[in-house]
């Protein structure tokens, strides 16, 4: 039986973090390509460090012309990432950074799988969503991404010009009988521009944005506080630690409260299921949450290289829904394709949305207009009510 009194900790990275940058970079990169050609095959990846980008990976475009002006393309696009996120420091600046691009054709031996409707590669995904925020995500990472939102739209706005770009949260939530029901610490470390700031002085300027966003119950006198511990942090981003695409893929989901297939998701487009199959998963369970039928639902797809149809599909309510289960198995192939061709149409993934989930979260976002965030809509709850 699940335990239903503990501690859960969850950490997020702000837009500015190494990592992040190259995640937006790669994204960034896939957008561009998707605006020339909705078809287009991505496998981008970033290295950042100081004053450095080096880019690389795969691109298919059906346009000779496109794929030859690629390479000119590339630099303009990274300039522009940086500068958005807003780096003029003098180990990482938007106006004297070094781009290096190795991107070159997708491999003929990958692409015949896929122009067969089939999936980019095997792998596992996971799909989660819980009862404990309006958005059906896990409150650890939910408070802990709104967090650092938060900070960067102060800085953005000009309000709090003493922050920089990078920065980390991490909230330890405790749990009653299964609920979120307090905050036991925060830690925030957020670089500042101003060296003689004192970790006093930054938690200053960061609390009433941490207040706001996380619910008043939640803190108390009991909340430990580690604002900026180790002191100083002026040298940000890839100036002070090397960036790579890929490797906050626990950030980028569910903050560790649910099993994670391992593949990334930025600078792939949709035919790669690491990405499409993850937030098909995510739309499945969010959508069982919503209907009513669990407070809590996880769901696993698996594919192979090649192979349209899913080669399985698993569902659980952590004992809260057993009796659907099976039937949620066998129903969902049948309400959704979810072959990577049938998902990419459900969710109208060859559009360029993707740069803008790079940052704070993949999931529990709300749906926009242009088709971003497809998969968090609750637009199959009465199909799924109906069939159980």
């Amino acid at each position: 039986m699940a335990r239903k009194d503990y501690t859960f900790t969850s950490e997020s990275v702000s837009e500015g973090h190494p990592d992040k940058i190259c995640d937006r970079i790669s994204d960034a990169v896939l957008d561009f390509c998707l605006k020339k050609d909705s078809f287009a095959r991505v496998a981008c990846e970033t290295f950042a460090t100081t004053n450095t980008v080096i880019v690389g990976g795969e691109v298919g475009l059906r346009s000779v012309s496109d794929s030859q002006s690629l390479a000119s393309e590339i630099k303009p696009l990274v300039v522009n990432v940086v500068k958005n996120i807003g780096y003029e420091q003098e180990g990482f600046h938007w106006n004297n950074l070094k781009v290096s691009n190795f991107i070159h054709q997708q491999s003929s031996d990958i692409s015949q799988g896929v122009d067969r409707d089939g999936a980019g590669d095997q792998g596992i995904m996971f799909g989660y969503a819980v009862n404990e925020t309006e958005e059906l995500m896990p409150a650890p990472i939910h408070y802990s991404h709104l967090i650092l939102k938060s900070l960067a739209d102060a800085r953005h706005d000009n309000i709090e010009t003493n922050l920089g770009p990078d920065s980390k949260s991490q909230l330890t939530v405790k749990y009653e009988n299964g609920s979120p029901v307090s905050v036991t610490s925060i830690v925030l470390s957020t670089q500042h521009l101003d060296a003689s700031l004192s970790s006093r002085d930054v938690k200053e300027i960061v609390e009433p944005y941490i207040l706001e966003v996380i619910p008043d119950e939640w803190i108390s006198k009991d909340t430990v506080w580690h604002i900026n511990p180790t002191g100083k942090f002026v040298i940000g981003g890839p100036d002070g630690d090397a960036g790579l695409t890929g490797r906050k893929i626990i950030v980028d989901t569910y903050g560790g409260a649910a099993p994670h297939g391992g593949g990334a998701f930025s600078g792939k487009d949709p035919t790669k299921v690491d990405r499409s199959a993850a937030y098909i998963s995510r739309y499945l369970a969010k959508n069982i949450v919503a209907a009513g039928i669990a407070p809590k639902c996880l769901i696993q797809l698996s594919y192979a290289i090649g192979v349209a149809e899913p080669l399985s599909i698993y569902v659980d309510t952590y004992g809260t829904a057993t009796k659907y289960e099976k039937k949620l198995e066998e129903s969902l192939p049948k309400i959704v394709d979810l072959s990577p061709k049938g998902i990419i149409e459900k969710l109208s993934l060859r559009k360029p949305i993707y740069e803008k989930t790079a940052a704070y979260g993949h999931f529990g976002r709300a749906p926009e207009m242009d088709g971003g965030f497809s998969w968090e809509k609750t637009d199959l709850v009465d199909q799924l009510s109906k069939n159980l």
